[in-house]
């Protein structure tokens, strides 16, 4: 966020048996805060607040687990305790040893953790953190084929192989999370936590995680686009992202532009792809949207706040546009919003 004063410095681990796509996957997520949401709303693109730089244990490329060449940004042992330490997930069977050349790895991330350093952690890499004490006395999860072998050689950790995404330690400044792609909900945790649970939930939608059996439609921003190269177009746009709720807007463009209203209608649609009506449609869905994710009010109250009397109107208006009514988009998103809420307060 361009609030922030100093970058969230993200030291990614890569060890031998690190999958490239979850490392990159961290990598490239970091990195489009801020600036990917701008760029498809035609805004200029910000800075992320995170600098993520992939640590190895000696700076030098190697091949990861499924074959890709790892170019390390440096080693563990030349860089400055960062702000957050990733293990992503490690290609080790349940059950297997770590090999002895772990050791300074696993050295370094409790000193990190001592320093003051968030470690988050993702599936198997569990068996790295486990290795490092941190996690005795606390719960804990991984991905559920390594649950039972780490019960046994970790009694005092509480192992929930059932939970997604967790939140531990002192201070809560370990987050886990569980199996397969829960590793997403890793990232939008320490984007919740860092720079807010807006810019994790604009990182949810253009990535579309947590896809189950939902149109891609749901997660899409209806406002998309850049403003009209039309200067007259682009001034009633700017008027009505300020002004959708209230009582015939397209008019008031109307009135705005100082054109007959045939011609303004066919100068706003061939600026923007879509009539004047259509366009505060979009606007008006868009901030319900994000009244869903975030309030309970009741989905009346919601349609009123955004510009329809008729909330009937307003929940067809809103299936046909996003594939889910009103309600199902709030079961679904609202409760994203709530965990990335919780998980992004600090202990």
């Amino acid at each position: 966020m361009s609030s922030h004063s100093q970058p969230v410095r993200v030291a990614l681990l890569a060890v031998p048996e690190v999958t490239a796509s979850t490392l990159y996957g961290f990598h490239d997520f970091l990195l489009a805060v801020d600036r990917d949401w701008a760029l498809l709303h035609g805004n200029v693109p910000g800075q992320s607040p995170f600098r993520p730089e992939v640590l190895s244990l000696d700076g030098q490329p190697f091949a990861a687990a499924n074959g890709v060449i790892v170019h390390p940004d440096g080693a563990i042992g030349d860089a400055a305790v960062p702000d957050v330490v990733c293990i992503t997930d490690i290609a080790i069977a349940p059950g297997e040893d770590l090999p002895e050349s772990y050791r300074p790895a696993i050295d370094w991330i409790r000193r990190c953790h001592d320093a003051g350093a968030l470690v988050a952690c993702a599936c198997s890499g569990a068996v790295l953190l486990a290795e490092t004490g941190l996690l005795e006395g606390q719960e804990a999860t991984s991905h559920w084929a390594y649950c039972d072998w780490l019960s046994q050689r970790y009694p005092g950790t509480r192992w929930h192989p059932e939970r997604g995404l967790l939140p531990t330690g002192t201070d809560r400044r370990l987050l886990m999370s569980g199996s397969g792609v829960a590793w997403h909900m890793l990232v939008l945790a320490l984007v919740a936590r860092h720079a807010g649970p807006a810019a994790a939930m604009q990182v949810a939608r253009i990535n579309l995680m947590d896809v189950n059996e939902v149109s891609a439609m749901a997660y899409a921003s209806l406002t998309r686009g850049s403003r009209a190269a039309d200067p007259l177009v682009a001034r009633c746009q700017a008027w009505a992202a300020e002004h959708y709720p209230e009582d015939a807007p397209v008019g008031r463009m109307i009135a705005l532009s100082g054109l007959p209203e045939r011609t303004f209608k066919r100068r706003f649609k061939a600026a923007t792809g879509m009539g004047p009506l259509e366009y505060v449609h979009m606007l008006r869905l868009e901030e319900a949207k994000q009244l869903l994710e975030s309030d309970d009010v009741p989905v009346e109250e919601v349609a009123a706040r955004v510009g329809y009397q008729d909330a009937g109107f307003f929940s067809r208006l809103f299936k046909r546009q996003v594939s889910l009514s009103p309600s199902q988009y709030r079961r679904r998103f609202g409760k994203l919003n709530r965990q990335l809420r919780q998980v992004g307060q600090p202990g």
